[in-house]
């Protein structure tokens, strides 16, 4: 049984695919896909949900997940308290280890991440300082309760923007597959996940970057400082996407689940 929790990063958010639960796929569906292919009968649920916070990790999804005596539990969580710049770090990151001791005390195998710096805006460097903090102490408490770490922050690849989906803050499709193929090396599990071999980006020219920004701050930035002004995130009105165990089939993956419940079939 595999369960993963958290955010947009886990729920897939970035990697877009309307076939599927609120219309994302995501690098947690494709590790499950390819545990069921390596060895039949695995169980998958994702309860993240996009815009999270710790607290509401652990009040919404850790109860759940402890319910469902899971071998393997995936963790990622705290991206969003780090936007908010009220937010409490060795408070937050206390709370942190006590969810993590909680779900290592179950005796699945437990695989946490680092965040990576991603190079949005210049006026989000401030907030280096306290990625590198959340990330100097989720490799300590991984070392600690003997996690499997994904060290995001090392993962050079995600330098190219092509890695990045257009908000600029979450995984592409491309960068989704990436990060799949790095779960499933730290789990040893076989898989033919390879890297995309791209040619370098062209330069862009002055008029081309500005364009871009302005869409960017159009698009996503001006929504944003909205929605914190009205007290809503994108995740209020949405359900996790696999909330209870799936069998997933070896041949179809999820995309063949989720086409059977649409045409009224019974999930395995």
């Amino acid at each position: 049984m595999f369960v993963a929790l958290g955010d947009s990063f886990t729920e897939g958010v970035g990697d877009r695919d309307e076939r599927l639960p609120n219309g994302v796929r995501g690098w947690a569906d494709r590790v499950a896909e390819k545990l069921a292919k390596a060895q039949p009968g695995w169980k998958y649920a994702n309860l993240a949900i996009r815009s999270k916070r710790l607290r509401h990790i652990i009040e919404e999804q850790l109860e759940p997940a402890l319910k469902m005596r899971p071998a393997l539990v995936t963790l990622y969580a705290g991206g969003n308290d780090i936007l908010d710049l009220k937010t409490d770090m060795p408070g937050l990151m206390a709370d942190y280890e006590q969810l993590v001791a909680q779900l290592a005390g179950t005796g699945a195998v437990l695989v946490l991440f680092t965040g990576f710096d991603v190079k949005v805006s210049a006026l989000l460097e401030p907030l280096k300082k306290r990625n590198t903090y959340y990330n100097q102490r989720v490799r300590e408490i991984a070392d600690k309760y003997g996690a499997v770490l994904v060290d995001y922050w090392c993962l050079d690849a995600f330098h190219d923007r092509r890695m990045w989906d257009s908000d600029r803050l979450h995984m592409s499709k491309a960068g989704h597959k990436y990060l799949a193929g790095q779960v499933l090396d730290q789990l040893g599990v076989p898989h033919k996940i390879k890297p995309k071999d791209w040619e370098p980006p062209p330069r862009m020219s002055l008029r081309e970057w500005e364009r871009r920004q302005r869409r960017w701050v159009h698009d996503w930035v001006l929504p944003l400082f909205g929605r914190k002004l009205r007290g809503v995130t994108l995740g209020d009105t949405l359900t996790p996407r696999w909330p209870q165990p799936v069998k997933v089939p070896r041949k179809g993956g999820l995309k063949k689940l989720a086409a059977e419940r649409s045409d009224g079939g019974t999930a395995p």
